[in-house]
């Protein structure tokens, strides 16, 4: 059973996602209790690939207890995300693709391990994002005149 701690819903509104991948994360102790807790933020989070590797970065986890922390403890270090090699060859074909990019979706829990949901995605423009909010205003609206109604 999936349980979602954080979902990055500004993703959705700049990317046109287009294939979806799910991953571990390697972490440390301390990172797991904080995420469980809900202490994680996927905003300005990208995925990258490196040396046939994949890797999350920009993820901010605080650490769960800030006084027991090691001192060196980072809370922006890169993570390294545990694919398949066969999703890994095709996520490198599809990365040097122009326009592309990799984007986190959410973090999750299923069954007792975290994971990480990501895609590939193209940027959309403005226009794009402006048509969608339109899209939005007139559904609300529409929404209104039947509370209204009934």
């Amino acid at each position: 059973m999936e349980k979602i701690i954080v979902e990055n819903k500004k993703a959705y509104f700049n990317y046109q996602i287009l294939e979806k991948f799910k991953a571990g994360i390697v972490l440390i102790g301390q990172e797991v209790k904080a995420i469980k807790s809900g202490k994680i933020s996927l905003r300005g989070s990208f995925v990258v690939l490196r040396d046939e590797e994949i890797f999350l970065i920009g993820a901010n986890i605080p650490p769960y207890q800030p006084k027991n922390a090691p001192k060196d403890y980072n809370p922006q270090r890169s993570r390294k995300l545990l694919l398949k090699k066969v999703e890994i060859k095709h996520l490198i074909g599809k990365a040097h693709q122009k326009g592309l990019t990799m984007v986190p979706l959410r973090v999750y829990t299923d069954k007792g391990k975290i994971k990480l949901e990501f895609a590939i995605a193209r940027g959309k423009k403005k226009f794009d994002k402006r048509e969608l909010i339109k899209k939005r205003e007139i559904e609300r609206e529409i929404q209104r005149a039947l509370k209204k109604r009934g």
